[in-house]
C-alpha cells in the first residue's frame, strides 16, 4: 500500500473517506448522506463503516465514513488502528484502486493521524502468490492511499509507524511461507536479504559450529530432518557504547512434525507457523533497524525442522545440552524448549544481556489456558514482566502474566537425568516455563512469552485478515521504546 500526502486528492479520484469520532456532528457532508447514515445506525463506533454516493461537481463519488469510537477512550490508539484498518478490509478488493482519507475532521493529533495509518497499512497486507485462479473480484485492487487534512507532523510520525509496518509484515511473510519454502536456511537467506544495507549485524551458527558449542539440545530435534539447522543472531547497536543489550530470542521450529512422537494428521499443516516466535523476533529487529532505534538490541533465532527420520532422537534418548545439564526425552513433540535452552544459554554467554525475553509457539496447554486473546507471559523479574505487560496493552499484542514456581519444578526432575522435557498432564505451560528458566543464569532478568495462540487467526482482527497476525513485532518495537530508548 503506498500512502500519499498531499493537500488536494485528485479530481478524478471517485473513492473518498472519513475517519468521524462516535456521535460526531456530520456537518459539512451531502445531507443525504447524513440522513443514510442515521438511517444505517452509525453512530461512529470504532471499526464501524458507512457508504453511500453523492454527486460532488457533477460526478457521483463514492463516500465512506469510517468509526473512531469515543474520542476520550482509554484505547484510543487502538480504535483509530481499527478504524484505518476497516476502510482497508472494505476497499481492499473492492475494484477501486485508489481512495482519499480525510484526517482533518476528527480532532486528531500526528501521532493519532499516524495510527489510522498504520491500521491502513497492516490491514492491506495479503498473501495470494499461489492463488493462480482468483476471479477478479476476490483480486487485491486498492494499492494507493492519498492523505488529505493531516495534522502538523503526520508525516514524520508515520516514517516511524511505517518501519514499524514494515517489522509487523516481515513476520507475517515468515510465518506465512509453508515450509517447503522456508526452513532454516532459508530464514537466514530472508533475513539476510531484509537486513541488507541497514547497519545490522548477522551471525549465523551451521550445525558444525553448533556441535563444537556442545548445543546438542537444539541439534537434537532437527537431526532428524533433512534440513540443516541454523543458529542467527542480529545485532543492532543504536544505543550508547557498553550498555547492555536487550536480547530477544525465538523459537524457529519451521516445521513440526512432532518428531517420533509424531502429531495426528488433520491440521498438522499449522505447523508451518511453529517458528512464530523467530518470526516475531526477526520482525521486532527489522522494525527497530529501520526506525534507527537509539538502543543496542539483539535477536537470537534458532532454526530447525522436527522430523520423524530413521536418525531422529527418540523418546527415552538423553541429550546435554550446551550448559551442561542434561535432558531426558519423553515427548519429541515437546521439543520447542530444546531448541530454546541452548539458544537461550548461548545467548547469555555471548552478550551478556541486560534482560532476556523468549518468545514462542510452545504448548498447546497456552491454548486451553488463554485461548486466541492473550498470549501468557511468565518472568523470574516482575518489573520485566510489567513492562511487557505494559507495551502489550499498547500495541494490541496483549499478554497475560502466569505463575513459576518450585512446586512445578519438581513436575520436570527426572530419574535418570537433570531433567525431563515433559512434566505430566497438568500445568504443561507452567512446566515448559520452569524447564527454561533453569538455563537462565543466576541475576538474569527473564521473560517467556508462550504466544501459541497468537500468531495465526482463523478470523480477521483489528489489523490482519485471516492467517498471520504479525503478533510479537510490535511488542518488542514498544518494549524497547518504552524502558530503553
Amino acid at each position: 500500500m503506498q500512502i500519499h500526502f498531499t493537500d488536494t486528492p485528485p479530481a478524478k479520484l471517485r473513492l473518498h473517506a472519513r475517519i468521524v469520532n462516535q456521535d460526531a456532528d456530520l456537518s459539512g457532508i451531502d445531507s443525504a448522506l447524513v440522513e443514510g447514515a442515521s438511517a444505517s445506525r452509525f453512530k461512529g463506533s470504532t471499526g464501524q463503516v458507512f457508504e453511500g454516493f453523492a454527486s460532488v461537481d457533477g460526478a457521483v463519488k463514492r463516500i465512506a465514513l469510517a468509526g473512531a469510537g469515543e474520542k476520550s477512550a482509554d484505547k484510543r490508539r487502538l480504535n483509530l488502528e481499527r478504524a484505518g484498518a476497516a476502510l482497508t478490509a472494505k476497499y481492499l478488493r473492492s475494484g477501486e484502486t485508489e481512495m482519499a482519507v480525510d484526517l482533518g475532521k476528527a480532532g486528531l493529533s500526528a501521532e493519532d493521524a499516524a495510527a489510522v495509518l498504520l491500521g491502513l497499512q497492516l490491514r492491506s497486507w495479503t498473501h495470494d502468490q499461489y492463488r493462480t485462479k482468483l476471479s477478479s473480484d476476490k483480486k487485491v485492487s486498492l494499492d494507493k492511499v492519498h492523505v488529505t487534512g493531516a495534522p502538523e507532523g503526520t508525516e514524520a510520525a508515520w516514517e516511524r509507524e511505517a518501519a514499524i509496518a514494515k517489522g509487523v509484515e516481515f513476520t507475517k511473510r515468515l510465518v506465512t511461507e509453508p515450509a517447503n519454502v522456508i526452513y532454516p536456511e532459508s530464514f537466514v537467506a530472508l533475513c539476510k536479504e531484509a537486513f541488507e544495507g541497514t547497519g545490522a549485524e548477522i551471525v549465523v551458527l551451521d550445525e558444525a559450529e553448533m556441535e563444537e558449542l556442545g548445543m546438542g539440545a537444539l541439534l537434537g530435534v532437527g537431526q532428524g530432518s533433512a534440513r540443516e539447522s541454523r543458529l542467527l543472531a542480529i545485532r543492532w547497536n543504536g544505543g550508547k557504547e557498553g550498555d547492555k543489550p536487550s536480547v530477544f530470542v525465538g523459537k524457529g521450529v519451521t516445521f513440526d512434525t512432532g518428531g517420533i512422537s509424531i502429531k495426528p494428521g488433520p491440521g498438522m499443516e499449522d505447523m508451518k507457523w511453529d517458528m512464530g516466535g523467530a518470526g516475531a523476533v526477526a520482525g521486532g529487529m527489522l522494525a527497530l533497524v529501520s526506525r534507527k532505534a537509539k538502543a543496542n538490541v539483539i535477536g537470537v533465532m534458532g532454526l530447525v525442522e522436527n522430523m520423524p527420520d530413521g536418525n531422529a532422537i527418540r523418546p527415552g534418548d538423553v541429550l546435554t545440552t550446551m550448559s551442561g545439564q542434561t535432558v531426558e526425552v519423553l515427548n519429541t513433540d515437546a521439543e520447542g524448549r530444546l531448541v530454546l535452552c541452548d539458544a537461550l544459554h548461548w545467548a547469555q554467554e555471548q552478550y551478556d544481556p541486560a534482560h532476556i525475553v523468549d518468545f514462542a509457539t510452545l504448548t498447546g496447554a497456552m491454548l486451553v489456558a488463554l485461548g486466541n486473546e492473550h498470549a501468557g507471559v511468565f518472568s523470574n523479574d516482575e518489573d520485566l514482566a510489567n513492562k511487557l505487560l505494559g507495551a502489550g496493552k499498547v500495541t494490541g499484542d496483549k499478554l497475560w502474566q502466569m505463575p513459576l514456581g518450585s512446586a512445578y519444578d519438581k513436575l520436570i526432575d527426572s530419574p535418570i537425568a537433570d531433567m525431563k522435557n515433559i512434566g505430566g498432564r497438568w500445568a504443561g505451560s507452567i512446566t515448559a516455563a520452569q524447564f527454561l528458566q533453569r538455563f537462565i543464569k543466576k541475576g538474569v532478568a527473564w521473560a517467556h512469552c508462550d504466544i501459541a495462540g497468537m500468531v495465526w487467526a482463523d478470523k480477521p482482527g483489528h489489523s490482519w485478515d485471516k492467517g498471520a497476525t504479525g503478533y510479537g513485532a510490535r511488542l518488542i518495537d514498544q518494549f524497547i521504546a518504552d524502558n530503553v530508548e
